[in-house]
């Protein structure tokens, strides 16, 4: 089993939306990337989210387009500068739950979980993409990523 990171799609300035909704290329990136998901079959069983305005609005476009039966579910302590160690040790390692959050959060998680550390960096994100950490044996490991742009 699996639990598939993403990092939200690009969003507006605050300038431009208080509330730092997605752009256009945030949402077309996002659906891009959820459309190669929905092709691969991405075992994804539920997907959650910050709350955030452009965490909701990515996380709604993966829902809809890997076609969960279930709605997205805000869920706490996932925010940019909250602490990885209580969420990353409560994950539920049989969830395949996608999780929709932020940086520098996202990139924190994925050290924490695989080097055991937060504060090395194991892997860096881009917006829409998607990062499976699978476990083995009690140990997580990167096991693929999937991004909107390779370079």
């Amino acid at each position: 089993m699996a639990i598939f990171l993403v990092q939200h799609g690009i969003c507006l300035t605050k300038d431009q939306d208080s509330e730092k909704g997605l752009t256009e290329k945030g949402r077309s990136d996002t659906l891009k990337i959820a459309e190669v998901a929905k092709a691969y079959k991405i075992p994804v069983l539920k997907i959650v989210h910050s709350g955030k305005k452009r965490a909701v609005q990515t996380a709604n476009i993966f829902n809809k387009t890997l076609g969960l039966n279930n709605p997205c579910e805000q869920i706490f302590g996932i925010k940019p500068l909250d602490g990885v160690k209580v969420f990353g040790d409560e994950i539920d390692r049989l969830s395949n739950i996608m999780v929709v959050g932020h940086l520098p959060f996202m990139e924190r998680l994925v050290s924490y979980l695989t080097a055991g550390s937060e504060d090395l960096r194991v892997i860096k994100f881009q917006n829409s993409g998607i990062v499976c950490l699978d476990d083995e044996d009690g140990s997580w490991f990167i096991k693929w990523t999937l991004n909107p742009n390779i370079s």
